[in-house]
């Protein structure tokens, strides 16, 4: 099956570990299995400034970097318990559960949709928190 992604100009794209930077509007079709993600999903070590955003790098590396997958999961099991404090939503849960389910079968790019609720859902609780500060 192939995949067709269509890049704007400057967009990047990882496509198993190399970052590809789009000249012009240009289409791709992609006819073999590879890890790849588009610049909206990828994400940089200083941006990952909260738990849950750990999470999300940690796992991404696991899905582009094979060949680290041991310290990768150790990094993803270490931060796990500050992402559960999340826990306390049903929503939260229920993102938990499932982003542990697919991080353990190995299907870390399903994983990282978890980790992109488990984001939304913490900048919410910071929110909340900074209104109730104020």
């Amino acid at each position: 099956m192939t995949l067709r992604i269509s890049l704007r100009d400057g967009e990047k794209v990882v496509i198993n570990g190399a970052v590809i930077r789009a000249s012009g509007r240009t289409d791709l079709a992609i006819e073999s299995k590879v890890t790849i993600l588009r610049g909206r999903e990828i994400m940089t070590p200083a941006d990952a400034t909260t738990p849950a955003r750990a999470l999300y790098f940690h796992t991404m590396m696991a899905y582009l970097d094979p060949d680290g997958i041991a310290g990768h999961h150790s990094a993803i099991l270490a931060t796990i318990p500050a992402v559960a404090t999340l826990s306390a939503c049903e929503s939260g849960r229920q993102a938990i559960a499932k982003f542990a389910t697919r991080a353990a079968s190995a299907d870390y790019y399903r994983a990282l949709g978890e980790c992109r609720t488990l984001m939304r859902l913490e900048e919410q609780a910071l929110a909340t928190v900074e209104e109730q500060a104020a």
